[in-house]
């Protein structure tokens, strides 16, 4: 079966974004480091401000699925729009890891639907976290046998 891994663009705060969210998840960064675009090959012919962002960071968040994210370089013609275009859907185990995890990453962002038994057999909340991305946590509570 195929692996769905969201990778995840930012503006120059992939790293804060990111220990935020090993805050939540817990675990440790793929490799335990995060590779900056001062570390790759001709980084050093890099604007000064762009060696010191984030290239590649990756966190286990369970059973070998990571969440992956990398700052955008304007000096590379990159750029970044947030919108409601990217969405991070979670099916934890439990209601009590639902509201973990609802709590720990509506933190400081605004919940467009709190964790709630919604019409179709789950337990459910919306929101966009203080980085500005979306997730829906969504636990079945009706699963098929």
């Amino acid at each position: 079966m195929a692996q769905i891994n969201p990778y995840l663009n930012f503006n120059g705060n992939t790293e804060d974004a990111f220990n935020f969210y090993r805050s939540v998840f817990g675990g440790d960064f793929m490799g335990g480091q995060i590779m900056r675009y001062g570390d790759m090959p001709g980084g050093d012919e890099m604007p000064e401000a762009d060696r010191d962002k984030v290239m590649h960071v990756a966190l286990e968040i369970g059973d070998g699925s990571y969440l992956m994210g990398t700052d955008t370089l304007e000096s590379m013609g990159q750029t970044t729009t947030f919108g409601n275009n990217c969405q991070i859907i979670i099916s934890p185990d439990s209601r009590e890891h639902a509201d973990r995890l609802f709590a720990g990453l509506s933190e400081g962002g605004k919940v467009e639907t709190p964790m709630e038994d919604v019409f179709w057999g789950a337990y459910y909340g919306a929101f966009a976290d203080k980085f500005d991305v979306n997730w829906m946590i969504h636990f079945d509570t009706n699963p098929k046998k």
